[in-house]
């Protein structure tokens, strides 16, 4: 039976790939994925930390892309291709950490609210419509700001903060799947809440969940990159703590464009092809958009 259950997996992977690969948009969005996490992963044989003290600064401040520094110098002497480097694996952590918890909140939440009825359905979802009004933004800001701005508050901030569309998304698929006549079966040969979650339900809306997630990352980087941006954040270096010192440096008008640009346009990169990648996931995991995002 194992070997059977592998064989259809198998199988099944290669008709997702082969479908996936249909699809041009979510093939350059995975390359871009792919380049930016193995850049991640690779910089520690790369570069050295000690790029990152500004006492070891090597370089004139402000200066422009030249052979030794390729995306130039920011105000202290320090190469912004290695700063963007070790930025990028605070961006990519923090983002997919906080995007797993909140697809994690979200499906639970979701789940829970469409298999129970009553008043634990309403309540849940009341609490979904409250998180759903609430600025996000502001309400992370001020989560950091009263937690501290370390890289655990923010994934925190961002992750409880952005939830709620996903648990209406999932409960709306809940729904649909417990209509289906298997579960009233399930259900009458003495099946229980657990049972026709985890193994009737969960399994129906994991499509969903798989392509919401990659559109949750997108969001959680731009959020981390904002609440660097406006200050939220201390300590590590990131995409969005970037474009802050170009800021409160005044690279705009000292014609820095490299300090600013560079970062700009690795937020820009990455969450677009994440974007790509989720639009291609959904008409892949869903027949009746197959065709609409090539």
């Amino acid at each position: 039976m194992t070997t059977i259950a592998w064989q259809r997996r198998r199988a099944g992977l290669g008709r997702f790939w082969a479908e996936f690969r249909k699809q041009r948009a979510g093939v350059i969005g995975g390359a871009i994925l792919l380049a930016a996490v193995a850049l991640a992963l690779l910089t520690p044989l790369l570069s050295d930390i000690s790029v990152m003290d500004v006492t070891k600064a090597t370089g004139q401040k402000l200066a422009p892309p030249s052979f030794e520094f390729p995306l130039g110098t920011d105000e202290s002497g320090r190469s912004v291709l290695e700063m963007i480097m070790w930025g990028s694996r605070v961006s990519l952590f923090i983002g997919f950490l906080a995007a797993l918890l909140s697809i994690g909140i979200g499906t639970v939440v979701g789940i829970a609210a469409g298999h129970f009825r009553g008043w634990l359905s309403a309540v849940l979802m009341r609490v979904t419509d409250w998180f759903l009004v609430l600025p996000s933004l502001v309400l992370a800001l001020v989560l950091s700001a009263i937690l501290g701005g370390s890289g655990a508050t923010i994934i925190l901030a961002i992750g409880i903060t952005s939830w709620a569309t996903t648990a209406r998304l999932i409960r709306a698929q809940t729904l649909a799947v417990e209509a289906r006549p298997y579960i009233e079966r399930a259900k009458a040969l003495g099946a229980g809440h657990w049972h026709i979650m985890s193994r009737h339900v969960l399994p129906n809306v994991a499509p969903l969940v798989l392509a919401n997630t990659t559109l949750q990352v997108a969001s959680a980087i731009v959020a981390e990159s904002t609440l660097a941006f406006l200050g939220a954040t201390s300590g590590s270096t990131s995409w969005g703590s970037l474009l802050r010192g170009a800021y409160d440096w005044g690279a705009a008008t000292k014609g820095a464009w490299w300090y600013i640009l560079s970062p700009g346009v690795c937020i820009v990169a990455v969450v677009l092809a994440f974007t790509l990648c989720g639009r291609a996931l959904e008409a892949v995991l869903n027949p009746r958009l197959r065709g609409v995002s090539r």
